[in-house]
């Protein structure tokens, strides 16, 4: 069995029997939903380790976030891409010789020359466990589908009579930038077994978060229903993320009734390019930002990133201060998830100050009706409102790359404000005084502003 390591089977059973209790039933239709009502906040590994992060280091990000980030509402730790493969390298993927670790029903196991606490068949128990006592939540990445490794050695499916990874999947629609997997053909006998024997082994490690990724592009609908079944059924409530964008908004009702999060785009990077982008794609996804169902924008790419990354250098974000609050604008004001790509314990007070603006975050955790106001090739203005205070908020964004600034502005009718108001920038809490008629802003190229109305 070349390029995989195969775990004892009857340590596995012994842990994971003991380690999974069920829930009494099975999670009602929809229940999922009050699992994420608020946007879900965390750290993920990706920006900063891509496929080659270690334990110490996700201990570390923990730690950073139990001390600095908890009391702000941020709690999920996410070890992403790859963690089952001893030998990954940064700057892309090892697909030459990977060496994987694998049980004997099929099942990715964590690599204990990076996660020494996973020894002896515990998977990522004791790890979980750390995040756990730091009063956090543990979250991974896995890929859609069953290992090629699986199939080529007609490893066995756990729950069904006989049947074996080689009889569940098609080499069709395999993720064409990382070849691990195979696809699982839903309707095959022991396709929805197999899920339900990996997320019964998450659930049985505490996992509390999952991003699945290649689900999106195109949209694997019998793959992502065998999903929700299976978590539904694994007796712990597991978030879950669909990755990476773009989900088609076709399927938006879809993936409402299957999903907490969706990626709206591919992977964000610390370039203008890459907002610009966003800012544009998020205008179709407006009606359906919902408790327990957010489209996301994707991981936050600031603070110091590519440590061991996918894109370039170990560097500070290349976006300027003023793109810095443009982003984490339109991040909170939309109400998408927040999962901060950087490595925690680098943070400069300045990165620290945009993750901690209680103002801002109560925006996020509280507003409702969230909508742009218009659009165009050099200006874009956001609003929601906050029904427990009666504040309105608006963004207002110079998304040109001109020289000249911009005027960019709204009628306070198009707020639903007649007479005057007060307003307060939320990133500095600088009052700016009493307005009436309309409301605007001189910004530069790639500025933006949130502001607080209080009519």
């Amino acid at each position: 069995m070349k390029n995989f390591k195969l775990l004892s089977v009857a340590i596995l059973f012994a842990l994971f029997a003991c380690n999974n209790p069920k829930h009494a039933e099975p999670f009602a239709k929809g229940e999922f939903k009050t699992w994420a009502e608020t946007p879900p906040m965390g750290w993920n590994s990706w920006d900063c380790y891509g496929p080659t992060v270690e334990e110490h280091e996700v201990k570390a990000n923990a730690d950073y976030m139990a001390e600095n980030l908890k009391d702000y509402g941020w709690e999920y730790i996410v070890v992403d891409i790859r963690w089952f493969v001893e030998n990954d390298k940064a700057g892309g993927y090892n697909q030459t010789d990977p060496r994987y670790v694998i049980d004997e029903y099929g099942r990715y196991q964590p690599a204990v020359n990076r996660f020494p606490s996973a020894a002896d068949g515990k998977g990522f128990k004791e790890l979980a466990d750390y995040v756990h006592g730091k009063g956090l939540k543990f979250g991974i990445h896995i890929m859609r589908g069953i290992p090629k490794v699986a199939v080529e050695n007609k490893l066995p499916i756990l729950g069904t009579n006989g049947i074996t990874a080689d009889q569940i999947y098609s080499t069709e629609l395999q993720c064409p930038w990382l070849r691990d997997n195979y696809t699982i053909v839903a309707d095959k006998p022991g396709a929805q077994e197999y899920y339900n024997s990996i997320m019964n082994m998450y659930a049985g490690w505490g996992v509390d978060f999952i991003k699945i990724d290649d689900l999106s592009r195109p949209y694997h609908q019998g793959e992502i229903e065998l999903i929700r079944n299976a978590i539904d059924n694994c007796g712990r409530p597991i978030v879950l993320s669909t990755s990476p964008g773009a989900t088609p908004i076709t399927a938006a009702e879809h993936v409402k009734e299957h999903a907490n999060m969706w990626r709206m785009v591919d992977d964000v990077w610390d370039t203008w390019h890459h907002f610009d982008n966003l800012i544009k794609v998020c205008e179709q996804w407006y009606p359906h930002i919902a408790p327990g169902t957010w489209p996301d924008c994707d991981m936050i790419p600031l603070g110091r990133i590519s440590i061991r990354g996918e894109r370039g250098e170990d560097r500070m974000t290349r976006l300027t201060p003023d793109e810095q609050y443009s982003l984490m604008t339109l991040f909170t004001i939309f109400k998408s998830p927040l999962m901060f790509g950087g490595d925690l314990p680098s943070n400069d007070e300045f990165t620290l100050s945009l993750l901690t603006n209680e103002d801002v975050l109560k925006m996020h955790r509280e507003s409702i009706d969230v909508k742009q106001l218009f659009q165009d090739e050099s200006m874009v203005a956001i609003t929601s409102k906050n029904p427990n205070t009666g504040h309105i908020y608006l963004a207002l964004f110079n998304i040109s790359d001109g020289e000249e600034k911009l005027t960019v502005g709204v009628e306070l009718s198009k707020l639903g404000i007649d007479g005057e108001c007060s307003v307060i920038n939320m990133w500095s809490g600088e009052e700016l005084g009493k307005f009436s008629g309309s409301i605007d802003q001189s910004l530069s190229a790639h500025q933006s502003v949130l502001l607080k109305l209080k009519p």
